[in-house]
């Protein structure tokens, strides 16, 4: 199928790649001049494990492809991914200006019938919103819109494997055509019939993706549902560590037992510094503005988040404790990136932890990466 995805960032660009690599002719587009020129170059403006290699195996085979005219991508694609930011606003709630800007772009450059598809995270409703917007933005009525939402579930550091083995493919929609040309496009996944360069590939035989057909409102909820429970798992496995520092036990062997019951499970259930990243702390507070929005008060998302807030504060006492007077003293920081495997530290809450006005008093802050820490650390 010939599809367009706006947005070059993170998403848009994992998405692009793994859609071509999947057999699909994408056009991707972006605004920044600069980044679509380094695309074209050959070059990868992020780091994720195995991208480049896809780009380059996409771009050989002509599946993929890049412009900095929105028109031309947005004319060239039978389905369409939004991918552009939402950042938050001081308020918590989701900056949405972005994805209206598209609307507008995509009702003035479609000659043709369109399934505009979210692929941003989104608070519920927006999809709603958008394909109002596309109704009223548009000048010519004999261009249809169909909108849907496709929540993405990637984890930086592994977000080509998470889309090429996903656990599942959501898709919200208002009907049953723009389920089934979703379900087509996504064929290739939920067939395994795509080279998998993860694997060399051939993907060795495991879990069968589900493909879930929601309506867009639970589509929507669904990405801050999940992302919200995860952070609060982490904050959950923190407030048990302060806990056991009182009464002597260790979290390590708590979490752990607690992790070994299938009903909860092990993963985001390790204590630390809390949850950082890009996605976390946004998701959790759209969240909690749209509850309250609605009227619901989600206190127990808002406790989440404030104590994943006084993590940094316990941290940096433990370090007065540790050090007695910081003037003066070496501090070394070993790993800041958000995982192992990616190169950027984007609001990890380790940098973060320096920032108490009474660390600068420190003579030195040394910030190693994992890869050059000495073998027998």
């Amino acid at each position: 199928m010939r599809l367009s995805v706006i947005g070059c960032g993170y998403v848009g660009l994992v998405t692009g790649a793994c859609l071509a690599e999947a057999g699909h002719d994408v056009v991707c587009t972006d605004i920044d001049r600069e980044r679509i020129a380094k695309l074209n170059a050959g070059g990868v403006p992020i780091y994720e494990h195995h991208l480049d290699q896809i780009l380059a195996f996409a771009h050989k085979a002509g599946k993929i492809s890049y412009t900095a005219d929105v028109g031309e991508a947005i004319r060239s694609g039978d389905a369409i991914f939004i991918c552009v930011g939402t950042p938050p606003k001081d308020s918590g709630e989701a900056d949405l200006s972005a994805i209206d800007n598209v609307a507008r772009q995509i009702a003035a450059e479609a000659k043709t019938p369109k399934l505009v598809v979210e692929k941003s995270t989104v608070p519920a409703r927006t999809g709603l919103e958008l394909s109002r917007a596309l109704a009223a933005y548009s000048k010519n009525s004999n261009v249809k819109f169909r909108v849907a939402s496709n929540p993405e579930f990637l984890r930086e550091g592994t977000a080509v494997s998470d889309f090429f083995h996903p656990d599942r493919i959501v898709v919200g929609v208002e009907d049953p055509s723009s389920a089934a040309e979703l379900r087509e496009i996504y064929r290739p996944i939920l067939e395994k019939s795509f080279r998998c360069p993860v694997h060399n590939g051939t993907c060795p035989p495991g879990h069968k993706a589900e493909f879930l057909v929601t309506t867009i409102n639970s589509a929507e909820l669904i990405k801050h549902a999940s992302n919200s429970f995860l952070a609060l798992k982490i904050s959950y496995a923190n407030v048990i560590a302060d806990l056991c520092e009182k009464i002597g036990a260790n979290v390590e062997e708590v979490t752990h037992a607690m992790g070994l019951d299938a009903r909860i499970g092990g993963q985001f259930l390790n204590a630390g510094l809390g949850y950082g990243g890009f996605c976390f702390p946004k998701d959790v507070q759209a969240f909690i503005h749209l509850s309250a929005s609605v009227g619901v008060d989600f206190d127990i998302l808002k406790a989440t988040e404030r104590v994943n807030k006084q993590r940094i504060d316990r941290y940096f006492e433990k370090i007065r404790q540790a050090l007695w007077v910081v003037k003066g003293k070496r501090v070394a920081v070993l790993g800041c990136t958000i995982t192992k495997t990616l190169t950027r530290h984007c609001r990890t809450p380790m940098p973060r932890s320096f920032a108490p006005s009474g660390m600068f008093s420190a003579s030195s802050i040394g910030i190693a990466p994992e890869n050059s820490w000495p073998a027998n650390w």
